[in-house]
């Protein structure tokens, strides 16, 4: 398999495997294939080895039938515009719904390429997929040609001085920042070699499975406000574009429309993380460039969450980052199994809580402060594994990405790379007065609260039963008592995490 930003070969044909990076600008292997091959072939493979298992895992949760996903409804939205867009220049999209070790391989074959082009990715799962088809590849003399695309900088782009990987963020953002060059930020011209577009061959052109025939039904996702594909991302964009000078101040009140909304276009390459990158980075220059530093900052940390993954690919398989925490004891049996259905359920009687994981049942989508704050209380508060979470944010999530699922839930979790220190714990009742002290989310997705006034909605167990009827709440019956006592379980967390005597610096 050869990674390279320059080419010298140049083939007849080509093809390009299109995979998270579902857009016909600005991409970094479709312009090396069209500029480096008289013939270009695109295609996309709806991976059963990625599918089949969403599919089972729904049913092991007791999904009956076929169950929906947003994230394949936003896929074939997405890929139904790639089409279109490919179309327009000669082109045209295979779509094949096999696992990738053979239909990759067997399309090249069928239309007989010297070369297959894709563009970079870092789990290690998708590494050792790439590593097979490569060798299938290199066995009938034809070659892999992967490039770097969804992030700026990757594994051993950024290093410390002693050539090193770095583990804490500010100086890896620094280290970044003065690495930075235009070039780096600079789109693919892939427009000036879209001559060499082919359209799919007849006996390989089929329409665009549905859901249903990938073994899903379809989500919710036409009722949220997600468009999808190439025209969704420019539309979130250019909306983005006309807050982001107050991105500083609204970010962290989820009752504001203050987040960009891209996450899920960056996890599907529908928008260049490139395109992205230089507008928050000239517009940090600015003088009211505020905001824009800190989205560059927050775009920063996605490549950060890619180079740890790259250099600990044991993170996958569910390993503490700090390994002295994989000695961790935490709360089993019973109890603990029903305080996580609650938590995955928003049963557990704190509404700042409550509302975010019902939020994120609802609609695949979850504030960030609220992925802190629910993250902390399931561990914290809770004293549940970490792994449950991320397990069940993986499984809901419409952005879900590896890296950066398994990073944010370390850093919650106190067992990560530059993480929250374990002796630090959130207070879900501050957290709600401080980040929507109005209550205006809380009464968003838990509307039996809506009479209870700003002064006790975060903690409305201490304004009494009396006081609650005449809101129209009933504790224990529309709505729950605390699942747990946020004091008791603070020293709880201390303790577990003080066995192990960690340094608290």
């Amino acid at each position: 398999m050869t990674q390279a930003r320059k080419l010298d070969s140049h083939f007849d044909k080509g093809l390009m495997w299109f995979r998270r990076d579902l857009r016909s600008g600005d991409n970094a292997a479709l312009y090396y294939a069209l500029k480096h091959c008289e013939q270009v072939w695109c295609a996309f493979v709806l991976d059963t080895t990625i599918l089949q298992p969403l599919i089972d895992d729904a049913r092991a949760r007791g999904v009956r039938g076929a169950p929906p996903d947003r994230r394949i409804d936003f896929i074939l939205a997405s890929l139904a515009e790639l089409d279109r867009s490919l179309r327009d220049g000669g082109g045209g999209l295979i779509v094949v719904h096999d696992d990738a070790r053979h239909a990759i391989p067997e399309l090249a074959e069928k239309l007989q390429v010297a070369a297959v082009f894709t563009n970079h990715d870092y789990e290690p799962s998708a590494i050792a997929r790439d590593e097979a088809i490569a060798e299938q590849l290199r066995d009938a003399g034809r070659e892999l040609l992967t490039f770097k695309d969804q992030a700026i900088f990757e594994r051993d782009e950024i290093l410390t001085g002693q050539r090193k990987p770095f583990s804490v963020f500010t100086p890896y953002k620094n280290a970044w920042l003065k690495q930075l060059t235009p070039f780096d930020l600079k789109p693919y011209p892939v427009e000036r070699y879209g001559k060499h577009l082919a359209a799919p061959p007849q006996h390989l052109h089929r329409a665009l499975p549905t859901c249903e025939q990938l073994g899903f039904t379809p989500s919710n996702l036409a009722e949220l406000k997600l468009p999808p594909g190439m025209s969704g991302a420019q539309q979130l964009l250019e909306d983005f574009l006309t807050r982001i000078d107050s991105y500083n101040e609204r970010r962290d009140f989820p009752a504001m429309r203050g987040t960009s909304y891209l996450s899920v276009h960056q996890r599907f390459g529908t928008v260049s993380i490139r395109t992205l990158a230089r507008l928050a980075h000239d517009l940090s220059l600015q003088p009211d460039g505020g905001g824009a530093a800190t989205w560059l900052s927050e775009l920063i940390w996605r490549d950060f969450f890619f180079m740890i993954l790259a250099h600990h690919p044991r993170l996958e398989d569910g390993a503490p980052f700090r390994e002295e925490f994989a000695a961790l004891r935490w709360e089993r049996g019973r109890d603990a199994d029903a305080a996580f259905a609650a938590w995955c359920e928003g049963r557990t009687g704190f509404p700042l809580v409550d509302a975010a994981m019902l939020q994120i049942n609802q609609t695949g989508f979850m504030h960030n402060r609220l992925r802190m704050v629910a993250a902390s209380f399931l561990v914290k508060d809770l004293g549940l594994d970490w792994h449950l979470g991320e397990r069940y944010f993986a499984e809901q999530l419409n952005d879900f990405d590896l890296s950066a699922n398994n990073g944010n839930w370390q850093w919650a979790a106190s067992t990560g790379c530059d993480a929250q220190p374990w002796f630090r714990i959130f207070n879900p009742v501050t957290q709600s007065e401080r980040f929507d002290p109005q209550g205006r989310f809380i009464k968003r997705y838990l509307p039996q609260l809506e009479k209870v006034p700003a002064k006790w909605i975060h903690a409305p167990w201490l304004a009494g039963d009396a006081q609650l009827a005449e809101w129209g709440v009933t504790l224990g019956e529309n709505y729950p008592r605390p699942i747990v006592d946020h004091a008791q379980a603070r020293e709880a967390t201390l303790a577990r995490f003080g066995m192990l005597r960690p340094a608290r610096g």
